[in-house]
């Protein structure tokens, strides 16, 4: 399926905006020229300013924290906080490196999975799969390997605004193989593509808004799209949950299998849109809660629900 998440709606290309996408290319060109250990030192330096010194999502962040982690003290608040920031700085940094430094014949020194007879098995299948990840870890570059073994994938993205930067991200995600669908109006390409047995990655902690459907996220109630779960049930394909998780070293991976539900092999969490969509939230959220530092606190997931659902709730 040919690349389509160059639906230009909301795109500009003005001069401000070429601006900011040259500010990003030097931003990128320094990467690329320093070493991983020196980008590591940076981002550690960045962490701690923005923890300590610039507000960035201070509130975002205190907010978030009090709600999933009442028990944590200042002290465990802001290790977490710093580390946080470090991850996704180096995030960006091993997608800038990337392509540079892993290939066909070295995967294997940056990636580690935890189950890949059984991952390969459905992703190489001729059957259609659906796979799911969220706001953790390095996600992006989960997508890169992927790519890398040739196994084209297909995700649901929202342009960027900026028609420079968007253009230039899409390049970077299609060198693996990675298909865009816009995210809106693309419910038909994308059961078009299961029918032909292609496999769609999907980020599953996005808010949904309140028509969602509602079901606990880290011990709260978070809206989800309905979409992941009416994917699997109406086309049969498999949900693979998965997690790529940085390990002590920069570039260093674990990808992991984290749950599947094949609708062949029913059971219970397979019973309806509700069911499936509370048990891939439940396989992440025992990731996170292993690596939480390593998660997207800057974003925000848990919104206020409808009344109908908090009156249910309490």
């Amino acid at each position: 399926m040919a690349q389509d998440a160059s639906d230009k709606t909301n795109q500009t290309y003005r001069p401000s905006d070429w601006l900011a996408y040259l500010v990003l290319r030097f931003a990128i060109c320094w990467i690329q020229s320093a070493s991983l250990e020196r980008c590591d030192r940076v981002c550690r330096l960045l962490a701690t300013l923005l923890t300590d010194w610039i507000p960035v999502r201070s509130t975002l962040l205190a907010e978030n924290f009090e709600l999933i982690y009442p028990e944590w003290d200042a002290r465990q608040r802001r290790r977490v906080k710093r580390a946080m920031w470090h991850h996704l700085l180096l995030m960006c940094c091993e997608i800038a490196q990337a392509p540079r430094k892993v290939h066909r014949e070295n995967w294997h020194e940056h990636f580690r999975f935890s189950d890949r007879r059984q991952l390969l098995k459905i992703i190489l299948g001729e059957r259609p799969a659906v796979l799911v990840s969220g706001h953790f870890g390095n996600f992006e570059l989960a997508g890169f390997i992927t790519g890398l073994f040739g196994i084209a994938s297909t995700t649901v993205a929202r342009p960027l605004d900026n028609g420079f930067i968007h253009d230039f991200v899409m390049s970077f995600r299609s060198m693996g193989g990675q298909h865009f669908l816009a995210k809106e109006g693309s419910s038909e390409q994308v059961q078009e593509l299961l029918r032909n047995g292609g496999k769609l990655a999907l980020l599953a902690d996005q808010h949904a808004g309140r028509k969602g459907c509602w079901v606990e996220f880290m011990g709260h109630l978070a809206s989800c799209h309905k979409g992941l779960a009416l994917f699997t049930l109406s086309s049969g394909a498999p949900m693979m949950v998965c997690s790529n998780v940085r390990k002590d070293k920069p570039l260093k991976f674990d990808l992991n299998l984290l749950g599947i539900a094949d609708p062949l092999q029913p059971g219970e969490h397979l019973a309806n849109v509700t069911t499936l969509t509370r048990w891939y939230n439940e396989c992440l959220e025992g990731a996170i809660r292993d690596t939480p530092e390593q998660y997207w606190w800057v974003h925000r997931r848990w919104r206020e629900p409808p009344p109908s659902l908090s009156k249910r709730a309490a």
